[in-house]
């Protein structure tokens, strides 16, 4: 954000401008939280988030709003773009103390911004805690003061926010948890920043919403066929043959137009039984599995769920991930790799093909114990690992993230704690492979599968079972590609 005001200064756009448009957006969204005039508190930081809050505060006192302003620190000690914006604030400046927000009805937390590198303590922590205190909805001026931009995070002590304004583009801090439950509801003002500063920032962290892979996600047309919708194939093992059900079905609701499902002699009744559209073949050792991938239309192979833990599923990766075609790790394939990780990394980067893992927080520490343990940032953990194993890494939860080596990531919002069920993860990697076999590059269908996932769990809601997703999909795609 320094990099894109910068840009939109050189360009010819005063600073105080883009400041003056950031007070505006926080006066709008103040009237709306409160149409008919009440008190509002407006509490400044000391840097430009504060003058953003000096702006707010003059307007809405211009459109009749009773303002109290609250200043932590001294107006002398406002330098820039926020001191302009403090002398044209021509009432009080109040200093924050513990009786100033009784009898408000709106509170503006214009303390500090995205921009906090350090834990808040002192009179900062004392502000934010009165704040908390009281029972007034709040709304928080970029993110809600305490929390960390890049990485969500509390810094000591965070504002609990009613709503966020924010400008330009969200930070990642708006979507990565425990920030997104702080922030309230969410409002994305633009307030002059061109969208040309976007190259000269050179972003590579996106929101995860279809804008974003939407122009490459596969439709079959009138010539299509059911091979020519790829041909995705599931190598179950011997045990938990829910777990491959539920990704084979996903696969096939996602697109792939055949699926197959690779069990032990003994499981096959199981999957006969259960499965009418996907075919069921025989795999009872490695040559069984070598024999499947001889056929060249198979071109998209999901390992994991059901698989079992031990040597015959790290056998099974390495020899998926040499066979030259998309490959996704899931479940019983990650965990079974815990003590060879690097086994796993070397046979990955033999591979020419996409290769997509899909941990959750405790499988993804098993993998990269020492990332996990580095980084405070979901963002940048997922981004590490990207790159030490060179698969797209999809760590999942209510805020998961995409990573690709290229260090591009995307960061999904729209989960919803109905998934957090048995088999959720399974149809997840379903969808992924169904993708992968429509020949949908790896980063976009990762993407747009936890996207998929994600809305399909929304429109069931309470009472959701893993069996549920799959057949909730047809809604989702309908909405999406009309």
């Amino acid at each position: 954000m320094k990099t894109a005001d910068a840009a939109t200064i050189a360009g010819g756009v005063p600073g105080i401008d883009l400041m003056e448009a950031a007070g505006r957006a926080v006066a709008d969204a103040a009237r709306g939280m409160c149409p008919v005039p009440c008190t509002v508190a407006v509490v400044c930081g000391p840097g430009n988030n504060g003058g953003d809050g000096f702006v707010g505060a003059r307007l809405l006192a211009e459109w009749g709003y009773p303002v109290r302003l609250m200043l932590l620190g001294s107006r002398a000690a406002l330098r820039g773009d926020a001191a302009v914006a403090a002398k044209r604030w021509a009432g009080e400046a109040e200093r924050f103390d513990a009786g100033t927000l009784k009898g408000c009805g709106l509170i503006v937390d214009a303390l500090f911004g995205a921009g906090l590198t350090r834990d808040l303590d002192g009179e900062a922590k004392a502000a934010v805690e009165r704040i908390n205190a009281s029972d007034c909805p709040v709304l928080a001026v970029d993110v809600p003061s305490g929390v960390d931009g890049d990485s969500g995070r509390v810094r000591g002590v965070a504002v609990k926010a009613t709503k966020t304004v924010t400008f330009f583009r969200y930070k990642p801090g708006h979507l990565l948890l425990p920030g997104r439950m702080l922030c309230g509801e969410r409002v994305l003002a633009q307030i002059g920043i061109p969208d040309a500063v976007l190259p000269e920032i050179g972003s590579r962290s996106f929101h995860n919403v279809p804008a974003l892979w939407r122009a490459g996600y596969p439709e079959p047309s009138l010539e299509s066929h059911k091979y020519t919708r790829g041909h995705a194939l599931v190598a179950a093992g011997s045990e938990m043959a829910g777990a491959a059900r539920l990704a084979s079905r996903a696969s096939l609701r996602a697109g792939a137009g055949v699926v197959t499902v690779a069990a032990s002699t003994e499981m096959l009744p199981i999957f006969k039984a259960a499965l009418e559209a996907v075919i069921v073949r025989a795999m009872d050792d490695l040559d069984d599995y070598a024999h499947l991938l001889e056929d060249k239309r198979r071109n998209a192979l999901l390992v994991g769920p059901g698989a079992g833990l031990g040597a015959d599923t790290r056998d099974r990766v390495r020899m998926a991930l040499g066979a030259g075609r998309p490959v996704v790790l899931d479940a019983d394939a990650l965990t079974s790799f815990e003590t060879q990780p690097r086994a796993m990394h070397q046979a990955i980067a033999a591979s020419d093909r996409p290769v997509v893992m899909t941990p959750h927080e405790g499988e993804f520490r098993r993998l990269f114990r020492q990332i996990a343990e580095g980084s405070d940032s979901k963002l940048e953990k997922a981004r590490a690992a990207a790159a030490l194993s060179g698969a797209v890494i999809v760590l999942k939860g209510a805020d998961t993230v995409v990573a690709s080596p290229d260090r591009r990531a995307a960061i999904a919002d729209n989960g919803t704690p109905w998934l957090a069920t048995a088999g959720s993860g399974d149809v997840l990697a379903g969808i992924v492979t169904g993708l992968l076999a429509q020949n949908m590059p790896g980063f976009e269908a990762a993407c747009a599968a936890v996207w998929l996932h994600g809305e399909a769990g929304s429109s069931i809601g309470p009472g959701l079972i893993s069996e549920d997703l799959p057949d909730a999909l047809p809604g989702v795609l309908k909405r999406l590609l009309s």
